[in-house]
């Protein structure tokens, strides 16, 4: 796995590239969404919100076409400079769209108004899916109540149903992205099938095990930083250094004889070991980074900015 980068070649007359980038507010499945269509594990999920905070790419190859969807974060009104970002990371994605995935689900409708207006001055087209239909307790009526309560924001040109966990919904799904998708050469090298690194994903399956494993503030006000990464033939040896802001939250981390972390090592190394099919040692330190949701250099160095 390697960072990818533009990769233009002469294609078959007919080749089709694009991209396809899927928004939409916080903890409505885009993340499972990304998964299934790709059919591989690329972003974390949670029952959290504001789980994703970066824009992660997958790219599905194929030989007479390749499609690079967009994860992003979830759409929310920015509280400080880490929101800020992740929302930059959102309109980033409205600009290079040929298809726009704006999905919803069947709870919630509450969002950042000043980026649905942005949504429906971007050309490129949408279509709207309404995702989590298995669990609804109202039938038919509270989906089609949701369609139209969607169709009067947005301008979509097609509706899906899904349950993308269930992953009901996404072949079809996949027929109708595809005759969006613009005749053009292969913008990736179609031997990639993301444009992020090793250290990338080690450092999400770590942050997804914080989120699942801590609660209220410690999700949030963590990030994980991967320090090392050292492959060798029989292992994999990673430091991950995991930032909080405040010296209570390193002592929750930690734990009480260090119990707490060592339990977070167990979870995150298996799902490692999984990821990268191969046994890997893990060695995590906590670090004080007083308020770096807020500090523009921490973000930088973070790769939130800049």
């Amino acid at each position: 796995m390697q960072n990818t980068f533009f990769f233009m070649q002469e294609p078959e007359s007919d080749f089709k590239a694009g991209f396809v980038n899927i928004v939409g507010r916080p903890n409505v499945g885009k993340s499972t969404l990304v998964n299934a269509l790709m059919g591989e594990r690329l972003s974390i999920v949670t029952s959290k919100a504001q789980t994703t905070r970066h824009r992660i790419m997958g790219i599905w190859n194929e030989p007479n076409f390749q499609v690079a969807y967009s994860d992003t974060p979830g759409i929310l009104k920015p509280a400080y400079p880490l929101h800020k970002a992740m929302m930059d990371f959102v309109t980033g994605s409205l600009e290079d769209a040929d298809l726009i995935l704006f999905v919803a689900d069947i709870f919630e409708r509450d969002i950042d108004e000043t980026i649905l207006r942005r949504i429906n001055t971007i050309e490129a087209p949408l279509i709207l899916i309404i995702n989590k239909t298995d669990l609804t307790k109202e039938g038919q009526n509270q989906i089609e109540e949701t369609r139209l309560y969607w169709y009067s924001k947005l301008r979509p040109k097609a509706c899906f149903l899904i349950s993308a966990l269930n992953k009901v919904g996404i072949d079809e799904l996949k027929e109708a992205i595809l005759e969006y998708i613009p005749v053009h050469p292969p913008y990736f090298d179609q031997e990639n099938y993301t444009n992020r690194t090793e250290r990338f994903f080690a450092s999400e399956i770590i942050r997804e095990k914080i989120f699942v494993q801590y609660k209220e503030e410690i999700p949030y006000c963590s990030e994980v930083v991967i320090t090392g990464f050292k492959e060798k033939d029989d292992i994999i040896v990673i430091t991950a250094l995991i930032l909080v802001e405040r010296d209570t939250q390193k002592g929750i981390v930690i734990g009480q004889g260090g119990d707490a972390i060592k339990k977070l090592g167990i979870a995150a190394r298996k799902d490692l070991e999984d990821f990268f099919g191969k046994k890997v040692f893990l060695e995590q330190q906590v670090k004080v980074e007083p308020d770096w949701r807020s500090k523009a250099n921490v973000l930088n160095k973070l790769g939130y900015q800049g």
